[in-house]
Order: structure tokens, then C-alpha cells, then sequence
């Protein structure tokens, strides 16, 4: 081919790439009022079900509008498309979000006298702290709040027993929890 034929099939080209350039970014606007719409409708209270394709921000939000309505196990539904789509500091607010879910639900169940059912609620939500230090080791607010529920329910190393130092075993007559602070950032 010559070079002015070469020079006449330039424009167009260009012309062609720039269609597409601006189909692309007019879809992409499209998707972001989309996500933002949808955003905005659980920040109102409606109850809407995220796109199997939704992005990280958006199943972020439909977790957060679960969580503070209690509704953890619904939540938890979302983990593995969160850390599938989400950077690192999305992954550690969910999982930041679920310990306090838990949390609360743990010191309602305290403050209730209900001992057997706070105490896995604290050991998930310290789970769940851990899992957001884990995915950003900078999250001040996590490691808080691990360090108020390590008070709640103690650590101990699981020992192996046999089955007849189970039945030697006296029954248990002292609650893991030490005590309840208050104060939950």
C-alpha cells in the first residue's frame, strides 16, 4: 500500500476508535447510576437485591443494610463475592462490620443473662476481626475491637481429652466471661 492510502484510512480509523472510546465510557456511566441508584435505595430502607454482577461497593452496602438489621447469617452469604470483587480495605470493613454484629448481638445476649448463647456469638465476632485485620493489618478500629471482645470470652488452648477425663471431669461451675466492658466504638 502506498502512504496516501495509508493517510486516507486514518481518519476513519480514528473516527471508529473514538465511537467506541465514547460507547464505553457512556456504558460505564450507565452501570455507575446504576450501582448509585441502587446504593441509594438501601440507604432508604427498601429492601433490593443486588445484580448477580453487582460490584464490590454494592454488595458492601446491601451487607451493611443487612447487618444493622440484624440479619447476619444473610450477610454472611455475601463473603465470597465481597472478597472476590473487593479490594482489601472493602474485604476488612465487611468483616469489620460483621464483628460488630456480633458483637452487639453477644452484649444483648450478656446484658440478657443468656451466657450460652453470647459466648460463640463473641468467639465469631473476634473471628470476624481477625479476618479484617487479616485482609488490612492497618484497620485501627478492628484491632480495637478485637482487644474489647478478647475481655468478653477467654482464649483457651484446646486440650485433647480422653473420653473417661471427660466423664472424671467435674462439671463446670465458672462462665468464661470475666466481665462486660462497656463502650463499643
Amino acid at each position: 500500500m502506498r502512504l496516501g492510502a495509508l493517510r486516507s484510512l486514518l481518519p476513519p480509523a480514528l473516527a471508529l476508535a473514538a465511537l467506541v472510546a465514547l460507547g464505553y465510557a457512556g456504558w460505564r456511566l450507565y452501570e455507575q447510576r446504576q450501582e448509585r441508584a441502587y446504593i441509594q435505595a438501601l440507604a432508604a430502607n427498601r429492601d433490593v437485591q443486588p445484580a448477580d454482577d453487582a460490584t464490590a461497593a454494592a454488595l458492601f452496602a446491601r451487607a451493611h443494610y443487612l447487618l444493622a438489621r440484624d440479619r447476619i447469617d444473610e450477610a454472611q452469604g455475601l463473603v465470597g463475592r465481597i472478597t472476590e470483587r473487593g479490594s482489601p480495605a472493602v474485604v476488612a470493613r465487611f468483616h469489620y462490620d460483621v464483628g460488630n454484629a456480633r458483637t452487639r448481638r453477644a452484649i444483648a445476649a450478656i446484658e440478657a443473662t443468656k451466657i450460652d448463647v453470647a459466648i460463640p456469638e463473641v468467639r465469631l465476632a473476634k473471628e470476624s476481626y481477625r479476618e479484617a485485620l487479616r485482609a488490612d493489618p492497618e484497620l485501627w478500629d478492628a484491632r480495637f475491637n478485637l482487644d474489647v471482645v478478647m475481655r468478653l470470652v477467654r482464649d483457651f488452648p484446646e486440650v485433647e481429652r480422653g473420653e473417661e477425663e471427660t466423664k472424671a471431669q467435674p462439671k463446670k461451675l465458672w462462665t468464661d466471661l470475666p466481665g462486660l466492658p462497656r463502650g463499643l466504638p
